[in-house]
């Protein structure tokens, strides 16, 4: 990939899905201004379309970046996803053509452990059931089936920031918590971590799941994991809506072997309002639906439009890629005086050395300089006394291995 200098004034930034305008404010403030901004996600074909006349990137949940819109980038410099999950970009591709993608990992952790514990609430009290019934005319005033959260057990699918902060709010709330993790974590205050997701299924009175999209989570709880669980314990998803086997769950339901459920995830989500939502489980009473907004708080997507967009203007200004689940982190201040330059290639030996050739043949001091690797890709910054000139970054472009170079000031 070939991108030249750019000046602020001259960056193009896309933002889509409504991203929150304090991500405008923070652009805004750095020096950029030319932001184009959509309500709505697009499609690939939309994106391929327009993708090549833009710098910076951002989206939320719905918008996919595949490899065909990567292709189509050929001035793209990097991504933010405004959100905490990546699974809707090719990360890998994005890596591969030298563009950082970033997240926002810790800006919506209040708000989904809030919603958990307000949905664990509401159905062990069966205020779900009894909302629906005084719709229809119903008046169930009764404490049948109705049930405090204090002494009961809590199993968080996933300790992560989402679970260890769920874990202290349902702890403060009387709960007794376990946690399953396929790392050893450090608990928070009284919880417990067990050693398999059998212990945790079959011991928790209710089960709330917060782990990434992967090979490994792909229905993993489906009907031999429902088997386990508690008659009458609840299970929770605000994940990814390939973890839980919606089929089972319906089974599940049907039986009367689970009490309720509460699921913001689905594996097929409407792109729009305007697409109707259809799932087998609209039929329960006992189920909490959502329409994937358990992180969709004000709060949160003011803070995350602070934390994503930050990250974009910080690359773009100097490089740094802190906060990248795709590169290398590097953070170097720019120093006054110096002109930087940022390249990224295959994490191969001898481009380090071939780069300082480059340099040293074109008579340029190097001030500073910082290499950082990961297992495919190695990220340089380099700062020279001098300013540099065309025929330098060419012969950069040039080195073996090279993916992409780019000239900051």
């Amino acid at each position: 990939m070939t991108i030249n200098y750019v000046e602020k004034k001259d960056a193009r930034i896309l933002l889509l899905e409504g991203i929150h305008q304090s991500a405008i404010k923070v652009l805004n403030k750095t020096g950029f201004t030319n932001i184009d901004t959509r309500k709505v996600a697009l499609s690939e074909e939309e994106l391929v379309k327009i993708i090549p006349e833009y710098h910076l990137l951002g989206i939320r949940s719905t918008t996919h970046l595949t490899e065909r819109v990567f292709e189509a980038a050929r001035n793209l410099m990097a991504v933010g996803t405004f959100c905490i999950g990546t699974n809707q970009v090719d990360i890998d591709c994005a890596m591969w053509r030298g563009i950082p993608v970033f997240n926002a990992p810790f800006s919506n952790t209040r708000s989904v452990a809030e919603v958990m514990i307000a949905e664990i609430i509401f159905l062990m009290r069966g205020i779900i059931k009894k909302n629906a019934d005084a719709h229809r005319g119903i008046w169930s005033k009764t404490a049948e089936s109705s049930y405090e959260i204090r002494g009961k057990t809590l199993g968080i699918v996933g300790y992560g920031n989402i679970g260890s902060q769920l874990s202290v709010l349902a702890e403060s709330l009387g709960m007794r918590v376990q946690f399953y993790d396929i790392l050893n974590k450090l608990p928070l205050g009284n919880a417990v971590q067990v050693p398999t997701l059998d212990q945790l299924l079959s011991t928790s009175d209710i089960v709330t799941l917060h782990v990434p999209e992967t090979p490994l989570t792909k229905n993993m709880i489906s009907s031999k994991q429902f088997a386990l669980m508690k008659k009458s314990s609840l299970i929770i998803n605000a994940s990814r809506g390939s973890v839980v086997d919606i089929p089972a769950l319906v089974e599940v339901l049907r039986n009367g072997q689970l009490r309720g459920a509460a699921i913001d995830v689905f594996p097929v989500e409407p792109k729009s309002s305007k697409e109707p939502f259809l799932s087998p489980l609209c039929e329960f009473d006992n189920v909490i639906l959502t329409p994937h907004i358990a992180g969709s708080t004000l709060e949160a997507q003011e803070n995350i439009g602070f934390e994503v967009s930050d990250k974009l203007a910080k690359y773009f200004l100097d490089g740094s890629t802190m906060g990248a689940v795709n590169f290398p982190p590097v953070n170097l201040p720019l120093e006054e005086g110096k002109h930087r330059v940022l390249h990224i290639h295959k994490n191969i030996p001898g481009v380090l050395s071939s780069i300082n050739q480059v340099f040293s043949a074109g008579k340029m001091n190097i001030a500073g300089q910082y290499l950082q690797t990961n297992d495919s890709i190695g990220y340089v910054v380099i700062d020279l006394d001098a300013d540099y000139d065309q025929m330098a970054l060419e012969m950069l472009r040039q080195v073996k291995g090279t993916i992409s170079v780019r000239s900051v000031h």
